[in-house]
């Protein structure tokens, strides 16, 4: 479990890092095609489609990011009401559906690139394999997975699992915060 943990732990900082490096390069590159045809009226005409794949990939691996950190959008209202260990039960079975989901998608995605492979389909203005764009679906979904198998397993080897409601996860997180700077202090 320990090198498993540091495998997911990997794959979410290698996730924030593509998602901060796609935000930042389409931010930058769409500034420097603005500027270079308002100001000297020379546009950069790849610069459009790969802003989109920068941010494609940010938006792709930022969500493998988000399952890292539980910051999907979540309706724990039942789980609030409910007794641990029911509340458990669900989490492995809301875990496990969107195990099932992640990884049909990626193997779909997975089948979608092939194809794009077979056609040698090109970017129109980058003039790159098709196939590299799109091969995000495959990867983060993929990444996506793994990290929902590391949290089911994490939730089921829980003996002491609570939901907790956003109110006291924001308490928790400042009050660790807090403990952290009276330490480096």
């Amino acid at each position: 479990m320990r090198y498993f943990e540091k495998l997911v732990l990997a794959i979410a900082y290698f996730s924030k890092a593509v998602a901060a490096f796609g935000i930042a390069g389409g931010v930058a590159l769409a500034f420097i095609n603005v500027i270079a045809r308002y100001i000297f009226e020379a546009s950069l005409t790849w610069a459009g489609e790969l802003t989109i794949y920068l941010f494609l990939w940010s938006v792709f691996f930022g969500a493998v990011y988000c399952f890292y950190k539980d910051a999907h959008i979540a309706v724990d209202i039942l789980l609030l009401k409910v007794p641990p260990k029911v509340a458990k039960i669900l989490t492995l079975i809301s875990i496990a559906v969107a195990f099932v989901y992640v990884s049909a998608i990626a193997y779909y995605g997975y089948e979608y690139v092939k194809l794009y492979i077979e056609l040698e389909e090109r970017s129109i203005d980058l003039d790159i394999p098709l196939w590299i764009p799109y091969s995000v679906v495959p990867i983060s979904f993929g990444l996506s997975a793994i990290i929902l198998i590391y949290k089911f397993i994490k939730v089921w080897q829980d003996d002491n699992f609570r939901i907790k409601s956003e109110a006291e996860e924001i308490v928790e997180e400042f009050a660790k915060e807090i403990i952290e700077k009276k330490g480096k202090v």
